[in-house]
This record gives C-alpha cells, structure tokens and sequence, in this order.
C-alpha cells in the first residue's frame, strides 16, 4: 500500500525501483490521497502498463494530515485481499530500494517464524550522500517500506487512524504485545529523497511528536531521558525541549489516550526496561574508567 500527496516530484522514482525488484508484489495499490499536482497522472500511467499495480483516488480537502494517510491506505487495502499473500505493508511515495530489498527481506521472515513486522533503516541525503539516520534502531521498525506477515498484521488490526500518527509505532507494539517479534535490518537500507523539514517545520513536528508519545502512554521517565538524550541537527536544544513540552502539554489537560491499559502498561514496561539497561551501561562504563585511571 502507499498512500500519495502531492508527490510528483518523487513517486516515478519510487515506483521505478519497485520495478526493478527480484521480487515483485502481488499487488500494489497507490492510493494518491486528494493529490493537485501530476501525481494522479504519473501513477495512472504506470498502472496502465503493469497489472499488478492498482490507482485509486480518494477526494477530500486539501491538506495533508496523519488521519487521511492512514484512511488512504485502509481504503486501498481492501483491494489487496482480491489476491492470495503472506506479506502486507507499506511504502511511502518518497522512497527508493535498492532490487533486492524485498527478496532480502522476505528470506528473514523465512528464516525467523516469530518475525511479524519488519523493514530497513531509512537512510537520508546530507552534503550529496546518503546516510542512516541517527535515530535508527534495530528495535524501531520505520514505516516507510515496512513488510508484515500476514497472520500478525490481521491479528494486531492493521494500520490504525490516530490523531497525531504514528501508525508504524502502534503497530509494531502491538506486534510485541501479541507475541511477535520485530526488527529493522541496518543492512536494507531505504532511501529517503524527501528531507526532513527545517526550522518551524521541524519545532513544530517535535511538539506534535511529544503529543504522540502521551498519546501511547509513555512512560513520564523515560520521556525525560529521551527528550534529553534526543539531539537534532537542526535546532540543537529545541526539538527534544518542545518534544517534552508535547507530553507535557496533554498530560496537564489529562486528554483521553487512544489505546488500551494493556497496551500502555506494556510499552511501558518495555520502557523501564530500556532506561535501567541504559543507566546498567553508563555505571559499567563509569566504573571501566574508573578502573583505568
């Protein structure tokens, strides 16, 4: 599934390299979500060309939002289950993989039976050359060319429609939570060719990013470390400062969560988790030094 606005500038490249894959899908639906540009024509033209891909327009208001990328692809899903599979997932209409990419990452879900979601580590240009993002973690499955088996994607419900995204987040702790594994590979990279916004863009994606996490249920704590733990290139102290305002903010106005107790209860014991193991390695590298000196 890939949900497309206003994406003229990226998507032939996108759906050239799906193209030129090993192993190509079943079917691919790209649904272009109230595009104004020439997006709905370089899709048609593809789509015409390939029986596997599928175009499919939804109207609505201009604008782009978390909640109709998700209503986008929920839409196009419907017309996946018209062929047989054992993989379902998302890419997003600003990306590239290299050819193998799906042939690679099906062969981990065959060699792991308890892989239920899985993907590559997004990779973004910088001084004309693409490198991995700071931010990726094998633990963090990024939703930009992510695949599913299928058994774990019915289980969990899909791609749910929440408020402030997230989408790729909640279905991997919801993988977790039904016994799932999964993982992102540093070895698959994916090529991401729309940078990331800059300034106001930027400050404002950290305060919404802070709301998302009060949304799951983050544990305040482990809140705390992250934000300031959490440096961006641009600009230094603020994102991790409003990304903790954003909790913040909802926590005072105590605005109601869209997941269950058992979900926040989870996330959050996988939080507490990974701050004792965090706080386990900086006293074991205190106490190194310590020794040496």
């Amino acid at each position: 599934m890939t949900a497309a606005y206003n994406e003229a500038a990226h998507i032939e490249k996108t759906i050239q390299s799906v193209l030129a894959q090993t192993v190509l899908p079943q079917r691919w639906v790209i649904v272009s979500d109230g595009s104004t540009d020439e997006t709905d024509e370089i899709v048609r033209s593809y789509a015409q060309q390939h029986d596997f891909i599928r175009f499919m327009r939804m109207s609505r208001p201009p604008g782009h939002s978390f909640r109709t990328k998700v209503v986008a692809l929920q839409a196009g899903q419907k017309h996946l289950f018209e062929v047989p599979f054992g993989f379902i997932g998302n890419l997003d209409a600003d990306i590239t993989i290299g050819p193998t990419y799906f042939e690679n990452l099906i062969e981990r879900f065959y060699q792991n039976s308890k892989l239920g979601l899985a993907g590559g580590f997004v990779c973004e240009e910088v001084h004309g050359e693409f490198k991995g993002r700071t931010i990726n973690r094998p633990h963090s499955v990024a939703h930009a060319a992510q695949l599913a088996r299928r058994e774990c994607y019915e289980a969990i419900g899909g791609y749910q429609v929440l408020e402030y995204g997230g989408e790729d987040w909640h279905a991997q702790v919801s993988a977790n939570l039904k016994g799932w594994e999964t993982e992102a590979f540093p070895d698959l990279p994916i090529y991401h060719h729309r940078h990331t916004g800059a300034g106001t863009n930027l400050l404002r994606s950290s305060f919404r990013l802070g709301k998302l996490d009060y949304s799951f249920g983050s544990d305040p704590l482990f809140e705390t470390v992250k934000c300031a733990l959490r440096v961006p290139l641009k600009p230094v102290v603020l994102g991790g400062l409003l990304r903790f305002l954003g909790f913040a903010w909802l926590s005072l106005r105590r605005e109601e969560r869209p997941v269950s107790q058992e979900f926040i209860s989870f996330l959050r014991s996988e939080q507490k988790a990974r701050v004792a193991g965090m706080f386990r390695r900086w006293s074991d590298l205190d106490s190194s030094r310590k020794r040496k000196s």
